[in-house]
């Protein structure tokens, strides 16, 4: 693999992310591990609620994580999440252009999560994002670790 540079289109940052709950609604915890390849530096970073979704941990890793960039940067996030990566490519556009709801029989009714989902579209315009979807529990060493902190995470809430 060439090196990662500012004038390819390489990542400079991998995000490794994921979200665990112990019921869902339930005590809940988010987790990241960003690596920058270039320089070898890795962060990790986790936390937990005590009332929250599966999903809700799930974007929340995300957007923490993109918080935690200092400066505009091409990233590269991993996620087992079925629901951020479809939202992040198939849904969110589409919310956007109807006003923030989804259509549902015979109507329309308001995008579950609503606050996460427009601060993950904020951070979006300031990076150059692409997902990438893992297999959870299948021995990916990252995914693994995130889920690691996680449960740790929301653990403290039982």
């Amino acid at each position: 693999m060439p090196p990662i540079g500012k004038n390819n289109g390489d990542p400079e940052v991998l995000l490794f992310t994921d979200g665990a709950c112990s019921g869902n609604p339930g005590p809940g915890g988010w987790a990241f591990v960003m690596r920058h390849p270039a320089s070898g530096k890795q962060i990790e970073r986790s936390d937990g609620q005590r009332e929250t979704t599966n999903n809700r941990m799930e974007l929340t890793a995300v957007i923490r994580g993109l918080e935690a960039l200092k400066r505009p940067s091409r990233v590269e996030v991993f996620t087992d999440s079925v629901y951020v990566g479809k939202g992040f490519s198939e849904w969110l556009p589409k919310w956007k252009a109807n006003r923030w709801r989804r259509r549902v029989k015979g109507g329309w009714a308001e995008v579950k999560n609503e606050d996460l989902w427009r601060r993950l579209d904020e951070l979006l315009s300031t990076h150059q994002v692409t997902f990438t979807h893992v297999r959870g529990h299948t021995g990916h060493a990252e995914n693994e670790r995130c889920d690691t902190l996680a449960v740790a995470a929301y653990q403290r809430y039982l």
